[in-house]
């Protein structure tokens, strides 16, 4: 019963509808609200449900009852059915007495941007974490929202629990139905939990790791296969990977080097999404290097980097050391607006993830990064000792060797974390030591 209700059909054909007013966030000029109408278009192309025209008012103060006004959405309601539409979008989020007055002046199905962004979240998750984050915060969007969707809102006849006559409304059964589900999926979850941080603690210990941030649909999936030279899913939809993917960027590193591709970041995020949201983005703050990624053919790019960094200060990584990646270069075919960004973002990297060279040259750079970042130690090993040469090549990154009469100089790099277990102390080289005059 409470999935029917809720689900929407494919099948639908949508009219998206909006306002202009200043007192309302994320709407407040036209610029505001057509970029917010093109995001949810996009949205609803992801869910694979054919969108029409887009209906606007400018309002000085929103209706509390509809959002818009009566008068307006009378002739929105007429226009769309005579476009052959039955379901209304509204790019806001909607209470539950503004879904159903909605519905009752319109005579159409009615759903709000929040909504939209479950379904594809539904849709896309693919961990057993991700899924349970969603249907919480799929339950926690339906519960104060029920009268809006739920039309057996009369009375039941005979007694429920101490109660006689009439019994409870049906409306409360739901509710409790709901509240329980939600305190099941947060026990669940818990355990999940737990699990994903002995994992954590496990691969923090073995490797370094780079998180692939942004808005959705920047391209962080087709950078992460290019860089790792894998094969995860790409789409040119919001949203197409929910769920963090971890990858190798470079196996041959000691430690070696993870790539980490998140969940896209989206503007107008409805209140109800956002801690779930950011739960899915927790293994950014695992990550030793942030790649922001952004696209730069998008004219909405600067808005898409303010959200970004938004996102990353309210998760507090405003710190974390980062560069700038300006993807889909081959997409703008503007060298002056590619310079100008460069100036404007000196720790920045303006490529195509279909241009190999891009690719090796940010490749060569994070491997570099790294191991600027490592300790340097010199290292001299007499012939005989063969197990120290075997743990120096596999267990460091070997920079410089030189051979000599009575065994081999090795200049390497590697975390402390890493070399201090390795029993390798004794070979060290002083800063002053004579043997590297010789060598």
């Amino acid at each position: 019963m409470l999935d029917n209700e809720f689900y929407i059909s494919r099948e639908a054909k949508a009219s998206l509808v909006s306002l202009i007013c200043p007192k309302f966030k994320e709407h407040a000029t036209e610029k505001d609200t057509l970029r917010s109408l093109e995001e949810l278009r996009e949205l609803m192309r992801t869910l694979n449900i054919e969108t029409g025209e887009q209906y606007i008012q400018n309002k000085k103060t929103v209706d509390a009852g509809t959002i818009l006004g009566t008068g307006k959405l009378e002739e929105i309601a007429a226009a769309a059915k005579a476009e052959g539409s039955s379901l209304l979008v509204f790019d806001c989020e909607l209470t539950s007495s503004q879904i159903r007055n909605i519905k009752k002046l319109t005579g159409l199905s009615v759903v709000d941007r929040c909504h939209i962004i479950l379904e594809i979240f539904s849709e896309h998750a693919r961990t057993k974490e991700a899924r349970i984050q969603i249907e919480i915060a799929r339950l926690q969007y339906i519960l104060p929202r029920l009268a809006g969707f739920w039309s057996h809102l009369g009375r039941q006849k005979g007694g429920i629990g101490v109660r006689g006559g009439e019994g409870e409304q049906q409306i409360e059964l739901d509710r409790r139905i709901i509240r329980e589900r939600i305190e099941f999926y947060k026990r669940e979850l818990k355990e999940v939990e737990k699990s994903r941080i002995e994992q954590k603690k496990r691969r923090s210990k073995k490797a370094i790791t780079t998180a692939l941030v942004g808005y959705t649909n920047a391209g962080k999936s087709s950078l992460m296969n290019r860089l790792c030279r894998v094969d995860v899913l790409e789409e040119d939809k919001l949203f197409a990977t929910l769920d963090s993917t971890f990858r190798m960027l470079n196996p041959d590193t000691k430690p070696p080097m993870i790539l980490i591709d998140t969940v896209g970041f989206l503007s107008n995020l409805p209140n109800t999404l956002i801690d779930g949201f950011k739960t899915t983005l927790e293994s950014a703050l695992e990550a030793d290097l942030l790649m922001i990624v952004c696209d730069i053919s998008d004219p909405n790019y600067e808005k898409h980097l303010e959200v970004t960094n938004n996102v990353l200060k309210e998760l507090g990584l405003e710190d974390k050391e980062r560069i700038i990646i300006f993807n889909k270069k081959d997409k703008l075919n503007d060298k002056i607006a590619e310079n100008i960004i460069k100036r404007k973002h000196p720790n920045s990297f303006v490529i195509s993830s279909f241009d190999k060279a891009d690719i090796d040259n940010l490749r060569q750079y994070v491997v570099d990064y790294f191991l600027e970042k490592q300790n340097n130690y010199d290292l001299f090993i007499p012939y005989d000792a063969g197990a120290a040469h075997s743990i120096v090549v596999s267990k460091t990154n070997v920079i410089k060797t030189t051979n000599h009469e009575k065994g081999i100089y090795y200049q390497v790099k590697v975390p402390d974390f890493i070399y201090n277990p390795l029993g390798l102390q004794k070979f060290e080289l002083g800063p002053h030591d004579p043997l590297l005059k010789e060598i």
